[in-house]
């Protein structure tokens, strides 16, 4: 009786199986499915009971690098990060061989065929839009393995040399084409302005006169001993036209 007490309690001790909180146990007997534990200690019978454990945390897998095609015939390596978890731990254990290597073939293909179906310009500015077209992709085909794809980011787009000679030379061009439309855009508004005073100088008497007093005044602070200055024909109309035709004939007699 002894003996059998202790062997019963030898099996209970080595028959105690520990889930921990994030885990969850798929229990076979015979072979053949069972339940699902939860987390706690759980009693395995050995020989005639069997369990794996199923990580339900979410998991982030790096998907190499991949050799894809642009829909515009551009040759580029791409890598992506994906993240998923386990919502039904039956499924991944039951339905797929290796759920960890399905869902990192499954995304490798799934990047590539997003990749082919759009241009490098489209990759290279859409790529959240991108990631989230595969995202769903892979989500969808990994629904029936009972896992959950969370999200799809694409780490790294990673272009010939060629190609980005090419890029670089175009991001110029539109560096110095946006130069010449902002010069364009000062110089309209500077003629613009400069149109609006000459007009308002035109308009009240003697202000031109006044303008060039005070041009004549900023010149007296120059250092230098030449100085060339254009007398507008409005600055001879303050001095009134007798005295502009007094000044013709005394330099028509000088010329005599």
């Amino acid at each position: 009786m002894i003996f059998l007490i202790v062997f019963v309690l030898f099996i209970l001790l080595i028959s105690i199986r520990q889930v921990s909180e994030y885990e969850r146990g798929i229990k076979f007997r015979f072979g053949k499915f069972t339940k699902i534990m939860t987390p706690g200690w759980k009693i395995v019978l050995p020989i005639i009971e069997s369990y794996k454990k199923v990580d339900i945390r979410t998991k982030a897998v790096d998907v190499p690098e991949q050799d894809a095609i642009t829909k515009d015939n551009v040759s580029i390596r791409i890598n992506a990060v994906i993240y998923y978890k386990v919502f039904d731990a039956s499924k991944a254990i039951l339905a797929v061989e290796k759920y960890q290597y399905a869902v990192g073939q499954l995304a490798q293909t799934t990047m590539r065929n997003a990749v082919g179906a759009v241009s490098l310009d489209e990759l290279l500015s859409e790529r959240d839009k991108i990631s989230t077209e595969i995202c769903n992709v892979i989500d969808k085909a990994t629904d029936p393995w009972g896992i959950k794809v969370e999200n799809v980011e694409l780490k790294d787009v990673k272009l010939p040399e060629e190609m980005q000679r090419v890029i670089a030379k175009v991001a110029e061009a539109e560096r110095e084409k946006e130069a010449v439309i902002t010069k364009s855009k000062g110089e309209k508004e500077a003629a613009d302005n400069l149109s609006k005073a000459a007009t308002i100088l035109s308009a009240a008497p003697g202000a031109l006169h006044l303008r060039t007093l005070a041009t004549l005044n900023d010149l007296s602070s120059d250092q230098s001993n030449t100085i060339i200055f254009a007398i507008p024909i409005e600055v001879l109309n303050a001095f009134g036209q007798d005295n502009i035709n007094n000044i013709v004939k005394k330099v028509k007699s000088t010329k005599k």
